[in-house]
C-alpha cells in the first residue's frame, strides 16, 4: 500500500476514535499507526500537503488527551518520534504542532510514575525535539514549569533509567534559553541540585559527564559562580575531560554534546584564552582530527564544525593550522596522487590534511554538509596561512595535492537532476570557489591555481549556472532575494565564478575573453539584480565589482539591469508592506482554543504573571546566594571530582 492511501487510511481511524472511542476504533486506530510507522516517512512534515498535516495534528491531539488508550498513545509516539527525522522536522512538530507542550503534558499527568515506558518515551522525543537547539521554549508555554520540575527531581532521585534521559533534556534545555536558566536558579531546591550535578562528575558514564557539565556551564558560565567553577585552576582539567570524551566517548550522542560544551566554553572570552595557553592543545586537536579518519558522517560532522569554532578564536587558528598542515611535502604530494586516483585518505594520526581532505569528496546526495564544513575549515585555515608574507612549504605542498580534489568538484552540475541536486551543487560550487579566490591570494599559491583552472571549465560551467538562474517558474520561486530562493543560490555560485575568472583573467590562457563574453550574455541580468539588491553586504560588494567590470562592455544590458533591480526593490517594498497588514490582522485575532491536553488561559495568564513578578524577587535573591559561605563547598567539591575524574582517563 503506497503512502497516500494510508494516510487516508490513518486520518480515517483518527477520525472516528476521535468521535467513539470504543475498544474497536481503538484497535483500528493503532493498526493504521503500525503501518505508517513501517512506511518510509523522511521529510513527511516539510512536503507542505494537507494530508499529513491533518493526520499529524489529529495523532498529537490524541497523544495529548488523557483519555486515550496508553498502548495507543505509545504507538502514537513512536510515530511522531520516526517523524522527526532531522532538524527541519523537528522544528515544524514543535512550532506546528505543539509537540513539546503535548509531551510535556503526557510526562506531568504520569509524573508519579516515572519509570513507565511512555514517560521514557516522551522523555526521548522532547530530547529529540530540543537538540536542534533553534526550540524557542516560552515561560507561557503548557506544562514547561511542571517538566523543568520533573527533570530537576527526577535527576536527584537514585533511577539511573530516568536520570540519563532527564540530564539529557535538561541540557537542551538550559542551553540558549535564558528564562530557563533563570527559573531553575530561582527554585528553592537549587542549591542540592547543584551539589547532585557536581557529584555526577565523578559518574562512570561519560554521557552522564557530559550532560552535567553542560547543565553546569548553561546556568554559571557567566556568573560569579561559574567564574570560580571554570577558573584558571579549573579549566585545563575540564579542557582535558571534554577531549577526551570526544575522542573516547559512548557513541555520537556523547560526542555531539561533548563538541556542543567546548563551543560555548569558546564563546568566553577568558575561556578561550585559556585553552590558547592549553599545554595539551596539539596533541589534543591531533586526537579530534583522527576522528575524520571514520566514515561516520555525523560524527565527522561535530568535529569540523569545533575545528570552525576553533577558528573563530585568533590565537586558535594558527595553532590548528600548525597541527592540519604538519604532514611532510613528500607525503603529501604522494597521497594526493592516490587521492586523485580515488583511493580513501593515509591513515594515521600524521595524515591530518588528509583526514580532512576526504571529506571534500563526499557525495552531493548524502554527507554533504561534511563536504561543505570541510570546505569552509580550509577556507578559514587558508585565509590565516596565506596572509603572512612567507608562506610555509608544507602548505604550498598541500596546495599543490588539494588543487586536482577542488577541480573534480566543479564539475557534476547536471541540471536534468532536479532543484534539490542543483542546489547543493551550486552551495558546493560557491564553497569551492571562495577558496580558490583565497589561495589567488598568495603568489605561489596563485601560480598553482593558474595551472589547474581552465577557461573552458569556467565558461561551460558559467553557462550552466546562468541556465539555471533564470529556468524557475516565477510560481514556484521563493521571493527573490531570499536566502533559500533556488536562483539567488544559483546567483551566488555564477558571481563567485564570475570573480574567479576575473582574478585569473591574466594568468589564464582565453580566460579574459571568456569572462567578457558571460559579462555580455542578457541573462547576466537576473544574478546581478539579485546581487546588488541582497541584504548581504559581501553579494553586494561581488555585484558592485562585476558591473564596474561590466558597464564598459558595448552589448551590456544596462537599462534591462535597471528595470529588474526596480522590480526586485518594488516587490521588497510590497512584500514589507503585506507584513505589517498580516501582523495587524493576527493581534486581532483571538487566540487559538486549547485541547484538553493543555492548561486553560486563565490558569496561563494568572502563571505567566506570578513568574514574572517571582523571577524580578529572585533576581535580587541571587546576588545574595552567589555570597553563600556553602559556594565555597560546591567549589571544592567540584574540583576534587573534576580531578579524579580527569586523570582516570587517557590524554
Amino acid at each position: 500500500m503506497d503512502l497516500t492511501t494510508c494516510l487516508k487510511s490513518l486520518l480515517l481511524a483518527i477520525q472516528q476514535y476521535r468521535g467513539n472511542r470504543t475498544t474497536e476504533n481503538a484497535a483500528q486506530l493503532q493498526k493504521q499507526v503500525e503501518e505508517v510507522s513501517g512506511l518510509k516517512c523522511d521529510q513527511l512534515l516539510s512536503s507542505g500537503q494537507v494530508l499529513p498535516s491533518e493526520c499529524v495534528s489529529g495523532l498529537v491531539e490524541l497523544a495529548g488527551s488523557p483519555n486515550t488508550n496508553p498502548t495507543l498513545t505509545s504507538s502514537i509516539i513512536s510515530l511522531l518520534a520516526q517523524l522527526a527525522s532531522d532538524d527541519d522536522s523537528c522544528e515544524v512538530l514543535h512550532s506546528s504542532y505543539n509537540l513539546t507542550s503535548t509531551l510535556a503534558s503526557v510526562v506531568h499527568c504520569h509524573s508519579a510514575t516515572p519509570g513507565e515506558p511512555v514517560v521514557l518515551q516522551c522523555l526521548q522525543v522532547l530530547q529529540k525535539l530540543t537538540l536542534t537547539y533553534n526550540t524557542c521554549i516560552f515561560q507561557s508555554t503548557n506544562y514547561v514549569h511542571e517538566l523543568v520540575a520533573f527533570l530537576m527531581t527526577n535527576i536527584q532521585s537514585h533511577n539511573d533509567d530516568i536520570i540519563i534521559p532527564c540530564l539529557g533534556l535538561m541540557a537542551n534545555l538550559c542551553r540558549g534559553n535564558h528564562w530557563v536558566q533563570m527559573h531553575i536558579k530561582s527554585r528553592d531546591n537549587v542549591k542540592p541540585f547543584y551539589r547532585t550535578l557536581i557529584n555526577f562528575l565523578a559518574h562512570n558514564s561519560l554521557t552522564v559527564v557530559v550532560f552535567t557539565l553542560s547543565i553546569l556551564s548553561s546556568l554559571t558560565l557567566n556568573e560569579k559562580v561559574g567564574e570560580k567553577l571554570f577558573d584558571a585552576k579549573n579549566i585545563h582539567q575540564t579542557f582535558q575531560l571534554v577531549f577526551n570524551i570526544i575522542v573516547n566517548g559512548d557513541g555520537t550522542l556523547t560526542r555531539k554534546y561533548s563538541v556542543d560544551l567546548l563551543v560555548d566554553l569558546l564563546k568566553n572570552p577568558k575561556i578561550a584564552d585559556f585553552l590558547t595557553r592549553y599545554q595539551h592543545f596539539s596533541a589534543c586537536v591531533s586526537q579530534v582530527l583522527g576522528l575524520l579518519q571514520s566514515k561516520d558522517p555525523d560524527s565527522a560532522a561535530k568535529v569540523l564544525e569545533l575545528l570552525l569554532a576553533m577558528c573563530s578564536v585568533s590565537g586558535l587558528r594558527s595553532l590548528l593550522c600548525d597541527v592540519v598542515f604538519k604532514p611532510a611535502a613528500a607525503k603529501l604530494s604522494a597521497a594526493g596522487r592516490r587521492l586523485g586516483a580515488g583511493a580513501d585518505a593515509a591513515r594515521g594520526k600524521e595524515d591530518s590534511a588528509l583526514a580532512l581532505v576526504q571529506w571534500l569528496s563526499s557525495p552531493v546526495e548524502g554527507a554533504e554538509s561534511c563536504s561543505l564544513q570541510a570546505l569552509s575549515l580550509l577556507h578559514e585555515l587558508l585565509k590565516g596561512t596565506l596572509g603572512t608574507d612567507d608562506v610555509p612549504e608544507r602548505v604550498v605542498s598541500f596546495v599543490e595535492m588539494l588543487l586536482p580534489v577542488l577541480m573534480e568538484l566543479l564539475k557534476g552540475l547536471e541540471p536534468s537532476k532536479g532543484d534539490a541536486h542543483l542546489r547543493k551543487h551550486c552551495l558546493r560550487i560557491t564553497h569551492v570557489t571562495s577558496l580558490l579566490l583565497i589561495l589567488c591570494n598568495g603568489d605561489s599559491t596563485r601560480s598553482i591555481v593558474s595551472r589547474q583552472v581552465s577557461a573552458q571549465l569556467c565558461l561551460s560551467q558559467a553557462e550552466s549556472l546562468l541556465c539555471c538562474c533564470c529556468s524557475n517558474s516565477p510560481l514556484t520561486c521563493v521571493p527573490p532575494g531570499s536566502d533559500n530562493d533556488f536562483s539567488q543560490v544559483c546567483a551566488e555560485a555564477l558571481l563567485k565564478t564570475l570573480e574567479l575568472m576575473s582574478k585569473l583573467r591574466q594568468q589564464v590562457k582565453n580566460m579574459e575573453t571568456s569572462f567578457y563574453r558571460i559579462l555580455q550574455d542578457q541573462r547576466i541580468v537576473t544574478p546581478l539584480s539579485l546581487s546588488l539588491t541582497s541584504h548581504n553586504r559581501e553579494r553586494v560588494q561581488t555585484g558592485l565589482s562585476l558591473l564596474f567590470e561590466a558597464t564598459p562592455l558595448p552589448d551590456f544590458p544596462s537599462l534591462v539591469l535597471g528595470e529588474s533591480i526596480a522590480a526586485n526593490n518594488s516587490y521588497r517594498l510590497r512584500e514589507a508592506e503585506l507584513s505589517v497588514k498580516r501582523v495587524a490582522v493576527v493581534q486581532e485575532v483571538p487566540p487559538p482554543r486549547t485541547n484538553t491536553s493543555q492548561l486553560d488561559s486563565s490558569t496561563s495568564s494568572s502563571r505567566g504573571v506570578h513568574s514574572l513578578v517571582e523571577r524580578i524577587q529572585n533576581g535580587l535573591e541571587l546576588q545574595e546566594q552567589v555570597k553563600d559561605s556553602h559556594v565555597s563547598e560546591i567549589i571544592d567539591v567540584y574540583a576534587q571530582k573534576l580531578s579524579a575524574f580527569a586523570v582516570s582517563l587517557l590524554l
